[in-house]
């Protein structure tokens, strides 16, 4: 066992209404484990406003469950001088620490409503998206994105700004050596509003400017006396080149000097933290990523919460994050019906129930948020929602989790705000080889087959992709332990925040609903631990055959003539398989899936295709 690595790490998240604690700890095989959980309500707001005490409350349920010690006296009232403490020195009996202290101690936090923002760039379709996804990127909530080609007259925007009081604002417009006049208009139009910041009396707003280096000086001139200025490197440099990352780090640093020193208790826990507190989404992001790279890898992650749904994805390298702000399964539960519809809605319940019906029960869900489904039917119709809530999020982002348009052409100013694209979508759903879900609706379903059934008719992956869910959503932690120590990080998202459902088989192909009985799919291997599989699947069907956890098998895959498999349409492919909770699934329903409320037999099918 190595000496130089840390033993015992504890990590928090401190969430907008539970803070949540993990233990991890190096075993003797050399390998990171999780121990123990603890969570316990946050406690940034009246009356307690102090984010430490719902932190201290938290490690406590982890202190009595592995009898361990990490806070500085053992009394069960919350003191103000109460502080996680370091390792104890190693006992000269046993050679290692008397169960006292931790090596590490990192906290991500959306608590107070997490890292809200504005952004501006000149060109809505190039500069002010950018700086969107830099934002995005970060962990921020994008109240806005300013535009000067976004239809807003100026006392519109000013009146906006005003209204809203981000926590910061991103300014970005113009590549470098072009035209500075937009984008200094944009800082005229900031100046005149005179923002304020949501948290905090008397200290200036955090503004960062990311644009046209030759309008620096004057950026400055215009802000500087107003705002918190602060200059990175364009985000735009040139038309076809995004550079983002200097802005993300820079919004990280300004996250935890600026807003959350301003928070309760805030500065006293960054004076425990061994890293720079991280947004909640950011450090999701940051794991995201972190894995995608390790493993050579494109996937896609979701986090499904009451209010909002967000998505991760990385292709080709290339990180993207969306929040579909009014997609979620409480608060936001009767905005999933107005942007769905009742009958895409109803097209994945197995029953027949009245528009009326629908509206009341969805209706409850939003007044009395912390409900959850007391029988079948309610639990198949909040399913049915989810699978819409998670399909529109994830149209949203591929929209977003664009190239850029314009690679090897010449445009003006006025070409560029004429710009409605910025190109193809990275989403490749053929590439897709991890898709990971969050979120009570994904991780708390009552058969871990619900959970796979719900990915795959939301985002209805293609050829070959393993399916997973996080069991206690401790991805946030994880993401910021992962910039101190990635081996860590990796090892306990593999072995104990993931668990892994299977695999799903999909030939691509025109829908096939209309084709029953032909075969679509042949698939035959030998698993590592013995097992033969040797099958043939017909069209319009959603299959699912044994392939336990930790069961691999090297597979020969025969799509029929115009399906394909990843290698154009009737060419075989082999395939690693890996198993999984659920086991293999092979989906011969076609893509697109075509099912509509209306679709013949349809209650019939939904209870054929049903795997849990």
């Amino acid at each position: 066992m190595s000496k130089t690595e840390p033993k015992i790490i504890l990590a928090t998240d401190c969430g907008s209404t539970t803070t949540k604690a993990i233990l991890i700890e190096r075993q003797e095989s050399d390998e990171y484990r999780l121990v123990v959980r603890g969570e316990a309500p946050t406690t940034v707001e009246a009356p307690f406003e102090d984010v430490t005490k719902g932190v201290l409350n938290a490690v406590r349920e982890v202190e009595e469950l592995s009898g361990k010690h990490f806070i500085g006296d053992d009394e069960t009232i919350v003191r103000f001088d109460d502080k996680i403490l370091p390792p104890s020195p190693p006992s000269q009996a046993s050679g290692d620490n008397n169960d006292v202290g931790c090596d590490i101690y990192i906290s991500t936090s959306s608590a107070g409503g997490g890292l809200q923002m504005m952004v501006a760039g000149v060109v809505k379709s190039m500069t002010a998206e950018s700086a969107e996804r830099a934002a995005l990127g970060a962990g921020a909530i994008v109240m806005d994105v300013l535009a000067s080609n976004d239809g807003r007259l100026p006392h519109q925007k000013i009146e906006r700004i005003r209204r809203l009081r981000p926590d910061m604002i991103l300014l970005s417009g113009g590549v470098d050596g072009g035209t500075t006049k937009h984008v200094v208009e944009l800082a005229e139009l900031l100046a005149a509003a005179r923002p304020r910041p949501r948290l905090g009396i008397g200290y200036a707003l955090p503004v960062i400017y990311a644009g046209n280096k030759e309008a620096r000086v004057e950026i400055h001139r215009t802000l500087a006396e107003l705002v918190a200025l602060q200059e990175v490197e364009n985000i735009r440099p040139v038309l076809e080149r995004e550079n983002l990352k200097p802005a993300r780090d820079k919004i990280h640093d300004l996250f935890m000097e600026h807003v959350m020193a301003q928070a309760p208790g805030y500065k006293k826990l960054m004076d425990w933290t061994d890293a720079p507190i991280m947004p909640t989404p950011g450090a999701v992001g940051y794991i995201m990523e972190t894995i995608a790279r390790k493993d050579g890898i494109d996937l896609v992650g979701v986090d499904i919460g009451g209010a909002t749904t967000d998505i991760f994805s990385v292709f080709g390298g290339v990180f993207n994050r969306t929040v579909s702000a009014n997609l979620g399964m409480s608060y936001s539960i009767s905005n999933v019906l107005a942007e769905a519809g009742f009958d895409n809605i109803m097209r994945w319940v197995p029953l027949e129930i009245s528009e009326d019906d629908l509206r009341n029960r969805i209706g409850n869900k939003m007044i009395r948020p912390t409900t959850i489904p007391q029988t079948l039917e309610e639990l198949r119709i909040e399913q049915a929602i989810a699978r819409e809530a998670l399909r529109l999020a994830f149209i949203q982002h591929k929209s977003f989790a664009v190239g850029l348009k314009g690679v090897q052409q010449e445009r003006s100013i006025s070409d560029a705000f004429e710009q409605t694209s910025t190109g193809e979508t990275l989403v490749d759903m053929m590439s897709l080889n991890l898709l990971v879900g969050s979120g009570g609706v994904l991780s708390h379903a009552p058969k871990r087959a619900q959970a796979a059934q719900m990915m795959l008719d939301a985002f209805e992956p293609c050829g070959v992709t393993r399916l997973a869910v996080d069991s206690i959503f401790m991805m946030p932690q994880l993401g910021v332990l992962a910039t101190v120590n990635e081996k860590a990080a990796t090892e306990v998202f593999e072995k104990d925040c993931l668990i892994h459902l299977g695999c799903c088989v999909v030939p691509v192909g025109p829908a096939a609903l209309g084709k029953i009985g032909k075969t679509v799919v042949r698939i035959s291997g030998r698993s590592d631990r013995g097992r033969e599989i040797n099958m043939e699947v017909s069209a319009g069907e959603l299959v699912l055959t044994l392939l336990e956890l930790g069961e691999s098998m090297r597979a020969r895959i025969e799509p029929a003539k115009g399906f394909d498999m990843g290698e154009g349409p009737g060419k075989p492919v082999e395939r690693t398989l890996t198993g999984g909770v659920v086991g293999l699934i092979i989906d011969t329903r076609g893509r697109p899936l075509d099912l509509k409320r209306d679709t013949p037999g349809r209650v019939e099918m939904l209870k054929k295709w049903s795997l849990g």
